[in-house]
Order: structure tokens, then sequence, then C-alpha cells
């Protein structure tokens, strides 16, 4: 046989085990022979060239017409073959192919498939995959190596773009095969692969958008582990530095030097989530963002860490749910690490004037973050230990010692007791470390609250030798064994210390410790026969002596030690915490009583609470079994329905404790699901009085959700016939009114929305004033937080059912204020309107029925019954026109009762309106408000607050509406009643509830002089009618007329400032009761919402915004230190007279205020020696934003101009700033502007606008554009900022990022309309587009997450914009970089949502750039053709 023949009959035998066989087809070995048989005919030679096949040489020519010749045969035998029999077939011929040593024949083959997928015999996909996946291709085999990459350069352009990512994966994994050092002789083959990997990735090209290429790419190599191979590091790394714009494009500024502000509006949304288990920021996309972005944000979590009352916040970031237990190694890292910060701050502040305050704060927080994110199972606290002993024997910190110990006391005291031994035995590696003195540690001055500091780690000692001794062991003495210090160490502890490893420094996956070998520290070995610590043995000789005295004093701190170290021992802990019941209880054998406000009310004696020292000096353990032993007293009390009140000194304490987070499962949480249920259901009133007055004027912080779950029992309250009482029902009233108002604009969206399925729960079915005050609530809610910008269909329901309850309608001057949307529903959905001449003629006709009316029975059951609710009226003009009342006034009066009395004060408050409007002004006005006050003050017939309350929220336009704010006046100033109580009040008492010891004394001493009356005891004496019941009167602890006015007052303020003829009056009420403020519980929130919401109405009038900011901030100059709120500049300026209010602050004004702020917020100066859990707000950074805040929305400037002057700090100025805390101001401008209403931060955009307009922008030259003015050089802040070469377009870029990064998403839905509006009609150029990318680029992703309609509007925007400069300029140089961006929309954020919008645009742009992005939105093939050949004819040329 000829050498020819042999080739063409090679042993072929191939088996496609893995291929299905077709159904009802040919068999697969049939189709197999034909291919074979059609191959060979390929291959098929002369008997010339067989014998002369050393000497022929064949052209091109002739191996192309061989193929044409034999081309027909395969496409017929193609055609024949089942479809799902192609990829057998193909494999066969790919199989074939590797069989043959010719290389003429490989090449002849090869050549047949190209020209099959040329002739669309076959689909280019199906060669490249069977090629690729040939187990016979390796790098060895050079000749069909390159003839399958060969063949694969060729035919890959007919692939679908999908298929391209596909094959572009696999072809890089067989690169990798390759070895690195690879010989010479097979470079070959590493240069035929890579062509085809730049011809994949070549963009002019455009086989596939390359932002899939850099996912598949960085998908492929993102393990450290493994690394681009030499042959193609350049090629793939060029390739991925030209996303570098596209992930600045898609990053904002600064990111990890942006920080949130805890407690503030933006603080808890998605801009802070970071990854759980890395703690890196959640970017989108594997695009090559900057190595400060992929970093781990340890500075971010562990300064939100440092904040009090932030644990909300940290659970938010780092995606943590209370319900699912998850152990979180980085915020582990994070608790230990701010552990050694607060370590440091007391090796330096040890011997400080102040004490080492603030550092006291730190580690009292700590202690709270602690219980919390270990009892939640986030953190390990075996792992913390050790971790904590390890970093800390690399360092000299001991002078933080006891204060860590006592913080790991608090959660060892608490949970020992039902937790193994082994988790807390690491505790005494620490000790080792820290105290490793021979003598004794000594005994410190107990009459310090520090000494239980000192005590701490004798009392941890004290836990593990309890819980060792139920394990039948002992580790150390009790009290009265005088022999234990010299009995060795335990057996059954040692075998616990053996079996924990505690003498490892490691822990296993479980958290458990692990033993390693080699530490022998606390190994059994080596505490075989050890005794007792010399350390401990004199605290603990004290503690014995201590607990054998005969009555333990309260002067000192030896209770408190007692209770910590004792706490666990059911034997012991019954002694010390006695005493501490017994002095807030009273003695069992000496029971005394105290009078109480009100008659006949009298309380158990004891009046001084626990000072919030020792409070603060018992662990959590010991303040649990107080907290539980009060609760328990409370609840016995109220099921035996004991007339006898609870002690003054009980309720106060129980208020302080309510404090700590630590114990919310015993506090709060119980105090509103367990206690006030209890309560309830006993009808304990009194008691139920109590604890609403509890709630209203002492707790603080108190979580919205706890607040909103109240509100909805107080108003269930209503339907129970019980409550039907004066004092109770006003008690309900005024703590869901302070409840409402007290709701945080943050707040309000959020925990409404829980009641959207069943409004009814929120709702008053029968108050007006409360459903109005809610909705107030809800206007300054969505405009301060900037939802006034969305549709208001979120509460819509609510207000549907609102309005159903209690139909109202509002002023067109209150209506003016509210949100377009509050607007509208309003107006849609109007209440009947009273004619005022119908109620006077009612009231008419109804006082001539009471004159005429002699059965006592009628007129009770007429004048208490009866539809309209005028009662009121009739005993107003009784007095009036008579002086006279029948005694059976009071009778109506009772049977009326408290609830429906509501209706006939706001019937009554429409009359005087009435009447006044009509009555010659003059010495008529004056009996009509002395009668007025008469009916309040002298006869009690109505209080004060619910009287005002009503005339505020009432419905009067116009000359009415003066009225009934001159009504106000008068019964707030006519008289001295009201005034000489609140000049008492706020003269002889002060706020700082928690500081005070006697509130009782000076409680009891106001309402003796000023005594309240809730049953018409004045009225019954008047009439000289004598009530055969006497009404038993609540215990009042906190609570007076004042106190409740205060919201009331609230309210009354913002009415006056929506009426500007009224604004005389308003600065009147200010000058007189204006002290009141000094009991406000927020009183910076309430100023800071007041000129936020009323900014329009107070633009113009800068004497009353100086008036209300002078009021209420100088109400507490007496207790808080100067300069604790407003500026030096700005109390100069109040200082000044009356007529001097045009001061326009310069620039070094506004750098001082942000300086403030900005140091306040890095920490680099003090914080202010507040104690956070009873101030308004929760930490100092909140208390500096706010502060600031108020203080630039009182200047006497138009808020444009401030907007402006604020961001020239770092605009203009910034040459005052150090360089490397340009970003902090950053973050502190980005927090105070969008803290700040719309006028203020929309300067900002009118910036944008300008920038965008500069020659530089609007060039069309931007091929010139090179270096630093290259658009994305410029708009580089970071890096051209450290190269000092940075431009004004980059600092509006990281300005514009701080203040959107930090808006709340109600402010970035005005976004779209602005780009629509404003911006697209300048963007005309290239360098303008790309601007306008990097300002929305960063935000795209939170409008994904938050709203997905603004992202879809923002997208067609950006298209909308691209077809203006595509069409504007010649040439697009930066392509690529654009197109890459719009991928990144597309595949991370839109996906197919705007295909049909942004078709249009695409289309319309020219070839270059709709080839780019031409996978984005289908074109029609024949488009797509025409497109391809002009491409296909450049890349010939090249």
């Amino acid at each position: 046989m000829s050498i020819a023949s042999a080739d063409s009959k090679l042993p072929f035998d191939i088996k496609l085990t893995d291929q299905k066989k077709p159904q009802d087809t040919v068999p697969m070995a049939t189709l197999e022979s034909k291919l074979q048989d059609i191959l060979s005919d390929v291959l098929k030679t002369s008997a010339i060239e067989e014998a002369f096949c050393g000497f022929v040489l064949h052209s091109q020519e002739d191996d192309k017409t061989k193929i044409i010749c034999c081309l027909e045969a395969f496409r017929t035998f193609w055609k024949s073959v089942p479809q799902e029999a192609h990829e057998g077939m193909m494999q066969y011929y790919v199989a074939y192919i590797h069989s043959l040593k010719s290389h003429q024949r490989i090449k002849l083959l090869c050549d047949m498939l190209c020209t099959a997928v040329e002739k669309a015999h076959i689909p280019p996909k199906l060669i490249c995959d069977c090629l690729l996946k040939c187990d016979k291709l390796t790098y060895t085999n050079s000749d069909l190596w390159c003839q399958t990459f060969i063949v694969i350069r060729k035919v890959i352009g007919g692939v679908d773009y999908k298929g391209c990512r596909d094959l572009l994966r696999v072809i890089l994994e067989k690169i990798q095969t390759i070895p690195v050092n690879l010989n010479i002789s097979s470079l070959k083959q590493l240069e035929v692969a890579t062509k085809v990997v730049s011809y994949i990735l070549d963009r002019n090209a455009c086989l596939l958008p390359s932002y899939l290429a850099i996912n598949e790419i960085r998908n492929l190599y993102n393990d450290k582990k493994r690394t681009t191979h030499w042959g193609l590091g350049e090629v793939l790394s060029n390739f991925v530095d030209s996303f570098r714009p596209t992930a600045h494009m898609a990053s904002i500024t600064g990111r990890p030097k942006l920080l949130p502000v805890v407690g503030h509006s933006g603080a808890t949304g998605n801009a802070w989530k970071l990854e759980t288990s890395s703690l890196t920021f959640i970017l989108r996309g594997l695009l090559p963002y900057d190595k400060e972005l992929c970093r781990p944000q340890t500075e971010l979590l562990r300064y939100v860490l440092e904040q009090p009352y932030s644990r909300d916040m940290v659970c938010s970031m780092l995606g943590l749910n209370k319900q699912q237990k998850q152990r979180c190694p980085v915020l582990e890292e994070q608790l230990v690490d701010l552990v050694l910060v607060a370590m440091e701050r007391t090796e330096s502040e040890e011997g400080s004037t102040d004490g080492g305050a603030a550092s006291q704060l730190l580690w009292q927080h700590l202690s709270s973050q602690l219980i919390f994110f270990v009892l939640f199972q986030f953190a390990s606290f075996p792992h913390m230990v050790l971790s904590l002993h390890e970093k800390l024997s690399k360092r000299n910190l001991t002078k933080g010692r006891d204060h860590l110990m006592w913080v790991l006391l608090q959660f060892i005291s608490g949970s020992i007791q039902k937790n193994p031994l082994s988790e807390f035995l690491p505790v005494m590696k620490l000790f080792e470390l820290l105290y490793p003195e021979k003598e004794n540690l000594p005994v410190p001055d107990i009459n310090k609250p520090q000494c239980t500091h000192a005590f701490a780690m004798t009392c941890i000692w004290i836990h593990l030798n309890k819980k060792a001794q139920n394990r039948d062991a002992r580790f150390a003495r009790k009290p009265g064994d005088d022999t234990a210090e010299q009995r060795a160490l335990p057996h059954g502890l040692q075998e616990t210390l053996d079996a924990s490893g505690l003498s490892k420094k490691g822990l296993g996956r479980d958290g458990k410790p692990v033993k390693k070998p080699g530490d022998d520290s606390l190994d059994q070995r080596s505490m075989e026969h050890k005794p007792i610590p010399q350390a401990l043995k004199e605290q603990l000789d004290f503690l014995q002596q201590s607990f054998n005295m005969k009555t333990l004093p309260m002067t000192d701190y030896r209770i408190a030690l007692l209770c910590n170290a004792y706490s666990t021992n059911t034997d012991y802990f019954p002694l010390p915490m006695g005493v501490l019941v017994e002095f807030i209880y009273g003695s069992s054998s000496n029971k005394t009583t105290t009078p109480m406000p009100g008659l006949n009310c009298i309380a158990s004696g004891p009046t001084t609470p626990l000072t919030m020292s020792l409070l603060d000096s018992l662990t959590i353990h010991a303040k649990m079994s107080l907290i539980h032993s009060i609760v328990t007293k409370v609840i016995k009390m109220a099921q035996s329905k004991i007339t006898l009140a609870l002690a003054p000194a009980l309720v106060e304490t129980y208020s302080r404790l309510l404090v700590y987070m630590e114990i919310e499962s015993l506090g709060i949480k119980g105090f509103i699901s367990q206690l006030l249920p209890n309560v309830f259901r006993s009808h304990a009133w009194g008691i139920l009085h109590t604890l609403l007055e509890m709630f209203s004027y002492r707790l603080h912080h108190i979580q919205p959700h706890y607040r909103v779950q109240l509100l909805s029992h107080l108003h269930s309250l209503t339907s129970v016939p019980q409550t039907n009482q004066h004092q109770l029902h006003l008690c309900v009233e005024a703590t869901a009114l302070r409840l409402i108002t007290g709701l945080g604009s943050v707040e309000v969206q959020p925990q409404l929305s829980r009641f959207l399925n069943d409004p009814k729960q929120l709702l008053s079915g029968e108050s007006e004033e409360l459903n109005r005050a809610l909705v107030l609530t809800i206007a300054r809610a969505m405009h301060v937080t900037g939802f006034e910008s969305i549709t208001g269909n979120w509460c819509k329901e609510i207000l549907t059912t609102l309005v159903h309850n209690t139909p109202h309608n509002w002023a067109s001057h209150t209506l003016s204020c509210f949100p377009v949307a509050l607007q509208q529903f309003f107006r849609q959905n109007p209440a009947t309107q009273e004619n005022r001449a119908v109620l006077k003629k009612n009231v008419e006709d109804e006082f001539k029925k009471w004159k005429t009316m002699t059965n006592e029975t009628e007129i009770v059951n007429h004048f208490s019954q009866g539809t309209p609710a005028l009662f009121l009226c009739l005993l107003w003009k009784m007095f009036l026109d008579s002086d006279r009342v029948n005694q059976v006034a009071p009778k109506v009066l009772e049977r009326i009762g408290a609830r429906a009395l509501s209706a006939h004060i706001r019937t009554f408050a429409d009359f005087l309106v009435y009447e006044f409007s009509t009555s010659v002004a003059g010495q008529h006005v004056n009996k009509c408000i002395e009668t007025l006050n008469d009916m309040i003050w002298k006869y009690n017939i109505v209080a004060l607050d619910k009287l005002v309350l009503s005339l505020a929220l009432r419905n009067h336009e116009g000359n009415e509406a003066q009225v009934c704010f001159f009504i106000i006046q008068l019964l707030l100033l006519k008289t001295s009643e009201f005034r000489n109580r609140v000049s008492e009040f706020v003269k002889e008492n002060s706020p700082e509830h928690w500081l005070q010891t006697d509130w009782h004394t000076k409680h009891m001493a106001f309402h003796r002089k000023y005594p309240e009356k809730f049953y018409f005891e004045g009225l019954q004496d008047y009439c000289g009618y004598v009530n055969q019941t006497t009404h038993q009167y609540l215990p009042i602890y906190f609570g007076n007329v004042c106190l409740r006015f205060l919201p009331v007052f609230d309210i009354v303020i913002h009415r006056f400032l929506e009426l500007p003829p009224v604004s005389k009056s308003l600065e009147t009420l200010l000058d007189h009761l204006g002290g009141l403020y000094k009991f406000h519980d927020r009183p910076v929130t309430y100023l800071y919402n007041t000129l936020h919401y009323y900014e329009r109405r107070l633009r113009d009038r800068p004497p009353l915004k100086r008036k209300l900011v002078a009021a209420i901030i100088g109400s507490l100059k007496d207790i808080r230190p100067p300069g604790w709120c407003l500026s030096s500049d700005y109390m100069k300026f109040i200082a000044k007279p009356i007529e001097e209010i045009n001061w326009i602050p310069d620039q070094t004004y506004y750098h001082r205020l942000m300086a403030k702020l900005v140091d306040t917020i890095s920490g680099s100066v003090p914080a202010p020696n507040i104690d956070w859990r009873f101030n308004e707000f929760p930490n100092p950074a909140a208390h500096a934003l706010h502060t600031t805040c108020v203080e630039l929305m009182a200047l006497p400037v138009n808020g444009k101009i401030v907007g402006n002057a604020i961001m020239d700090v770092v605009l203009k100025y910034h040459t005052m700033i150090a360089r490397e805390d340009i970003m902090k101001w950053m973050n502190g401008l980005g927090l105070v502007l969008t803290s700040l209403p719309e006028p203020y931060w929309m300067s900002l955009h009118e910036r944008v606008l300008e920038v965008m307009k500069t020659d530089i922008m609007t060039s069309t030259n931007g091929s010139s554009l090179s270096g630093l003015t290259h658009p994305f050089a410029m708009f580089d802040f970071t890096a051209s900022h450290s190269s000092f070469s940075e431009m004004t377009c980059a600092y509006i870029i990281a300005l514009t990022h701080s203040v959107w990064h930090h808006s709340s998403i109600g402010q970035l839905t005005m976004l779209p309309q602005f780009f629509k509006e404003q911006v697209k009609p300048l963007v005309k150029t290239e360098e303008q587009f790309l601007f306008v990318c990097h300002l929305v680029g960063p935000f795209l992703q939170r409008f994904h997450q938050e709203r997905t309609r603004c992202l879809i509007d923002l997208t067609i925007e950006l298209y909308e914009m691209l077809e203006q400069v595509d069409k504007n300029v010649k040439v697009l140089n930066h392509m690529d970089s654009i197109s890459d961006f719009l991928y990144h929309i597309k595949y991370m954020f839109t996906g197919d949502l705007v295909k049909h919008e942004v078709e249009r645009c695409i289309k319309n742009l020219k070839q270059p750039m709709q080839m780019r992005l031409r996978f984005i939105t289908h074109i029609s093939k024949g488009h797509e053709q025409q497109q391809q050949q002009p491409l296909q004819q450049q890349q010939a040329q090249q």
C-alpha cells in the first residue's frame, strides 16, 4: 500500500460514549461512517501525487478547489444529521483531525471548517467548543495546537457575545496549562493562543462587551494563589487597567474617610453597609477599584462601635440579625481593638484633673457593647479574652486593668450560671498577665465609686469559685471560712482547667479553647498545689469582714461590692440586695408613709432613690436582680389592689434602671410587654398612671418600636370604661401626645409603615387633637427627611383611616406648610365644616332650655347625652351673664365623663373664637377672658393644656385665626395664674433629675403651693354641691401643669409661626414662658425641626428666629456650660439690641463653626462631659451636628448665602485646612448640608452647573487634553490632591459625593429631575458627559436598592446626554470607558429595564460607539453586518 493511501486509511476507531444516540434517526455509526468517507475524499490523492509526494508543491488554490468540491457533499451530509447529533459529529471531526500526522492534511481539514463557517453551514460556536474540549489538545502537539487556535481566530467573529465570553474562559484556562518555564521551542504555541485572547479583548473588534471579559478575567484570577501566565500578563493587565476610569466613575471620592453620625437620619441606610466577613465596602462588579476601597474598613466600624447607642447601626452595617445566631469574627476583633484604645486612653489620662472621666464613659459604653454582642452570640467571649491576652502581652498597658476586669465582670456575673466554666477561665490568663504582683492588692477607698472597678478581679475570682463549687470543687474561700486561703486548687476545677485548654493561646472553630503544647502557665501540673493568689487575699478579707457586719451603711459602696461579688451565690446575695430593696421599698417592720399630691393620696415612705453612681457601681447581674425585684413588687401590688401608692424612691430608682440598655429584656422591654399589660389587667389605675408618668418625664433613648407599641396600647385604653376618669384620661392623652410629637423625623415612616395593614392600632378613635398631632408629625418628618419629593402613598391608608375616625380640615396657612402629597390628600378629602352662626344659634337655643328645664334628671340626661356638645359653652354663658350656676352643673359634667368632655372642649373653642370675633374690644373682652380663666383655675372645669391644645389645632381662617391666637395669649398671660406657676417651677427645679435625691421634696412643695384638681371641685364649692362620692386621686410623682403644657407649647409656637401677623404675640409668649424649655426633653431637636420645617416662613423674619433661639437655648444657661450649643459669635449676636439684626458673618466664622464639628467627629477635641444616657442626643457627634445646623439656620442671612459660604470653606478657603484632613472637612460639610433645608444645599447644584460651563469643560477640542488636564486625571480628587494638582471640578465632585452619600433617599430622589431639567441641556462635550458620570455613577447602586424608578430615569438621561455629545463632537476619545460604564449600569443594576428606551439613542450614535453598545439593545442582523463591514476593512488595512 502507498504512503498516501495508508494515511487515508488510518486505523481510526472513535467511540463517542458521552453522546446520546438520536432517537428515530440514522444510527450514530452510520453517520460516523459517512463523515469518514467525506473526509477521506477530501484527503484522497492521485497516483502521481503519491509517487512524487516529496516533490509535489501544493498551492492554496488547489486546496481551496479541493475543499469547494467536497464542501457540497459535506453540506448535504450535515443537513441530514439530526440537530441533536451535531455536537457528536463535530467531535468526531475534531478527533479525526487529531488522528492525522500530516501537517498539510491537518491544515486542509481545518480550512474546510473555516470555509463551512464562512458559508454558514456550521455554527462557529460549535466548532470552537469542540476544538477546545478535545482531550488531545495539548501545547506539546504543536501543529494541532496552533491550527486549533488559528481556526478559532478565524471563526470566532461569528460567535455571539455570550459564546465569546465562554470561549474566553476556556482559552484562558487552556493557556494556564502551559508551564511557566516554557521551552523556547514551544513559544509559538503560547503566541498563537495569546493572539486569540488579544483578538477577543480587542475593543475595536467588539466581539463581546468588554465588561463581560473583565468579569471572566477577574473571576479566574481572583485567587491570590493563581497568577496570570507571563505570556498573558501584559495583555490582561493592560485590559484590566483600561477599566480603572470606569471603576473611578463608580466610586465615591474618599469614601473610607466619610463617617456617619449615629442617631442621624442617614445613619441606618444602605450607604454604610459592609461585607460581614471581610468588612469591605459592598462594591458591585469586578472592576479594578482603588485599593483603599477594597481594604477592610476597620476604622469605620471601630468609629461606629465607639459611639454610644450604636449597636443597632452596627447590626445594620454588618447585616446581623438578632434572630439568627451568627458569630462575626471581624466584630470580635474590633471590640478587642476598642478595648485596647480604652486602655491607651486610661494610660494617658491617669492623674488628669477630671479623673479620667472621658475614658470612664468609654469603659461604661464598652461594657454595654460587650454584653449585647456576646449575648446575641455575634461575638465569642473566650475568643475575645484570649485575643486580648495575646495583644496585651506585647504592650505595657496596665493602668486600665481594673476597668478591663470590670467590663469582663459584667458579662461573667450575668452569664456564668448558664454557661460552662471553661468559657470563662481564659480570664485567668489576663489576670496572670495584668496582675503580676506578689504582694496584696490594696483595698481602695470605698467612698468612691471607682472602688468597684478595683475589686473587679476579686469578684471574678469569687464567681469562678462559685461555679466550681457547683461542680463539687472550690477555687477560693467564702465568707466566714478563715482557712480557705490555705487550700490548694480543687481537683474538680483542675480538671476543668485542663479540659478547657486555658493555658493555650488559641480556640477551636466552635469557639472553645484548644490546648497547644508548650504552654502550661495555668495547666494542671502548675496549678495542682497553688494556693489562692496572694494579690487578692486582702480584698477577699475585706469582703468577708463587710459581709459579717451587723448593718451595712448606704453612705459608701460596700453594698455594691458585696452585690457584685456574690450575685450568683443564693446564700449570700440576699443580704446586700435586701438592704438596697429595703432602702427604696421601706422596711416591713417600720412602715412609714409619705403624702402625695391630690386628695387622700398616700405612698410608701422612702423618697430618696438610689443614686446613679451607686447603680453604675452594680454589675449587670445585680441590676437585673434589682429591677426584677422592683417589677415583681409592682405587679404584686397591682394584683392585690392596695390603695397605698408606690414609694417615690422605688419609682425614681426604677426609672433610672430603665436607662441601661444592657438589661433591655428586663428593662424597657419588660416594662412595655410585661409590666404594663399586667397592671392594665389588674385595673391598677394608680400604678398605670405612675408608669405613664415615668415614660413621659424620666425615660430617654427608648427605641422607637417600643414607643409606637405603647402608643397603640394607649389608644386601646380608650375602649375600657374604667379609664373614663378625668385624671387618668388627661395623663393618657398627654403621654400619647408626647409619644407622637417625640417621634424622630427618620423614625416616622419606618414605624408607621408597620401598621399599614391595620392603621386603627396607631390612631385614636375619638381624639381629634391626637390625630391632628400625628398629621403634623408626618408632615414634619416628610419635610425634614426629604420625603416631600416622594409621593405620600405610603401613608395614604393611615390618613384615610384617620380622617374617617376624626374628620377634620386644616387652615390654609397650616396646609400651605404641608408637603404637597399631604396638601393634595386633605384637599381631596374635605370634612364638613360647621357654620359658626349655626353654632351660636344652637348655644342660644340650648341656653334657653337650660333656663326653662326644671327636672334635674331630664337636665342631666339632656345636656350630658345631647348630640351637640355644648355644655361648656352654656357654663361660660352662665358665668358671663349671671355669674350664677345651678347645682346640677357638676352632675352634668360628671355624667359627660372625661372622654366625651373633649368634644365639648372643641366646640367650646370654636364658640370662644366666634364670640371674641364678634365682640367689641374693651371691657367685655376682659370680662370674657377673666371668666375663661376662672373656669380653668377657680372652678377646675377644664385643664389649661387641653383647652389651649384644642384652640391651637382648630381650623380657623383669616381674622378668626388671629382671634384664636389672641385668646391663647390672653389665657396664658392675661392673669398671673399660669405665669406664676411657670416662674416658680423653673426657679426651684432642675431638669437633671438623675443627679437629684430631693426631687420629691421640691415636687411636693410645688403641688402644695399650686394644687391641681381634676374633678370640678372648684365648681362644686361654688355651686354648693356636695358630692357623695369622693374621687380617689391617682399618685403624681413627676408631672404638673407646667410639664404637661410643654408639648402643647411646642404646637402653639408652630401655629403662631404659620401666621405672620401674630409674630409679636409669639415673642411675648417666649419672653414670659420660654423658661419652660429648660425642662424640654429635646430642646435642640425641637429647635432644629422648627427652623427646618418653617424655613420658608422664617426666611424673612430674622428677629423672630433670634428670639426663638435665644428663648429656648437661653432657658438652659444655668445648667449648661458656656458654648455647649451656640458659638461665642452667635451669643454676641443674641446679646445685641433688638434692632441690630443685620449681622453678616465673614468666612472665618463658618470655618470656626465647621472646625468644631469636624474636630468633634474625629475625636481630636475632648468630648463634653455629658452623661449621654440622659441627653437628647446619643453621642457628641449628633449633638455637634444638630447645634451647628441650628445656628446656621438661625443666622439672619438667606439660606442660599449660608449654603454657599459653607461650601466655600473647602472650595475657596481650603488653604486654611491641613491637606491630610480635607476629606474630614468634606465629610463634615456633607453632614451639615444634608441636614439643612433645601435652599441651603441646592446651592451645590448651582456649583455643579457653574463647573460644567467652564472653558475646560465646554471645549470641543477634547483630544488636546492630556496629562493633568486629561478628564480622568482632572476628576480624580484623591490622586490630584495628593500631587497638589487638583482643580475646582475635582473639589466639586468630592463635595458632591460627600453630600449625596449622606443624603436621605428622599433628597436623592430629586436628582433625576435636576439632571433632566438643568444638567442635560448643558451637556455638549465629552468632558461634560464624563463629569456627569463621575457625579452620578457611585449612587446608582443605592438607587437600585431603594428607588428603582429613579435609577431607570437617570440611566435614560445618561443615554440621551451621550446622544447629544455624539452629535456635537467629531470623535469620542473615551468611548471605551463610556461604554464600559454603561455596561456596568446594565449588568449590575438595570438589566433589560431600559432596553427599549435606550434603543433609539443607541441607533442614533455614530458607528464606532454604536458598535460598542450593540449588545445592550436589539439591532437587526443586516444593520449589524453593514456596521461590521467598515470595521473589518479597517482591521484588514491594519
